[in-house]
């Protein structure tokens, strides 16, 4: 199953399309229906499907990933990025990208959707100066180390919630939207101290660190489901 003729992975978006909505059971019906949407045209942004046979191959062979996975994922992600002109781990025009769980059908227990994957302390400055809203950035990343933090280290949900009540206490604010980007800018640092504390890692840094973790939580989520 090492074998690198076989594809892993299967790529989506205007550029091209691999696969088709009769493939439920190799890409999941959310990876069939985005290959069939992008195959007729419509506006989906680009992607990737990491096939279901990969899951196979990771629990016959010991949670180990086939030889040519890792290079078939960064074809597809360099893909993304010829497609969208922004760059995974770009501090000016960072990529960011969304990993989500797919079976044939609906499956409870799954992994639950991580957003805004790519984020880091130095992309997220990115993002602040593209969207001239430091606040917008620096919650967009909050939120992701709460998600990240949950689904893929483990880390208790409830933690982070805690967190943002006493910030918002402090600051003698209400609502979330009463907190300013420099509070949320501690906020961030607080919750990834959360995480090391907790799970006893550092929040990692490098996107394709991310993306790896996020890729065996859904794989481990699958024997749960």
């Amino acid at each position: 199953m090492n074998d690198t003729s076989i594809q892993w992975v299967y790529s989506f978006g205007a550029a091209g399309t691999d696969g088709d909505s009769t493939m439920r059971n190799l890409l999941g019906g959310k990876g069939a229906n985005l290959a069939e949407m992008s195959g007729i045209g419509l506006p989906v942004p680009p992607g990737f499907t990491i096939t279901t046979e990969v899951c196979t191959h990771y629990y016959d062979n010991g949670h180990s990933y086939p030889d040519a996975l890792a290079s078939q994922v960064s074809d597809a992600v360099a893909r993304i990025e010829a497609e969208t002109g922004a760059g995974f781990a770009d501090p000016e025009n960072p990529l960011l990208v969304s990993v989500r769980s797919g079976a044939r059908a609906s499956m409870p227990g799954m992994m639950d959707t991580v957003l805004n994957l790519g984020l880091n302390d130095a992309t997220v400055a990115g993002l602040a100066k593209q969207a001239e809203d430091k606040r917008f950035a620096y919650d967009s990343y909050r939120r992701f180390i709460q998600m990240y933090g949950d689904v893929v280290m483990e880390v208790d949900h409830g933690l982070f919630e805690d967190a943002l009540e006493e910030l918002k206490l402090r600051c003698g604010v209400f609502d979330d939207t009463g907190l300013t980007g420099d509070d949320l800018e501690t906020l961030v640092d607080t919750y990834k101290q959360i995480v090391l504390e907790e799970s006893g890692e550092v929040f990692p840094q490098d996107p394709h660190d991310q993306l790896w973790g996020a890729v065996g939580a859904v794989f481990s989520s699958w024997m749960n489901a």
